[in-house]
């Protein structure tokens, strides 16, 4: 009984002991701007500060950005498809009436560059 009670006592007295020689090992905490802290560590410090602040903005666009593209296709998918014009079907016309078509169409152009030419040639004309 007396042998299961010393194990039973050693077992915390170890355990304190040894925590108290693991936290010798570890260096204490000092705040920035301290006597403790050299230029080198608060410079450290500092450059790891802003690189994770450079990280959760770098998290932070990409996540906005692919919420912005969810968000664009969702509002695509829900747009109602603009109507398609019911584009008649040109008749069937023969050969002889494509050819009138034809003619007609040529004759309008001529008339065209002809009233065309005639503003042209006006407007190039010498000055007086």
């Amino acid at each position: 009984m007396f042998e299961a009670m010393k194990t039973w006592l050693l077992i915390p007295v170890v355990l304190a002991v040894s925590v108290s020689s693991a936290g010798a090992q570890v260096r204490s905490w000092t705040p920035l701007g301290s006597a403790g802290a050299s230029s080198l560590e608060t410079q450290r410090y500092a450059i790891e500060l802003q690189r994770q602040q450079a990280e959760a903005a770098e998290a932070l666009a990409r996540q906005q950005q692919l919420q912005t593209r969810l968000t664009l296709m969702e509002l695509q998918s829900r747009r109602i498809p603009a109507p398609t014009p019911d584009v008649p079907i040109p008749a069937l016309r023969s050969p002889e009436q494509e050819r009138a078509a034809r003619e007609a169409a040529t004759a309008r152009r001529q008339a065209t560059a002809q009233g065309v030419g005639q503003i042209d040639n006006w407007l190039d004309r010498p000055p007086q």
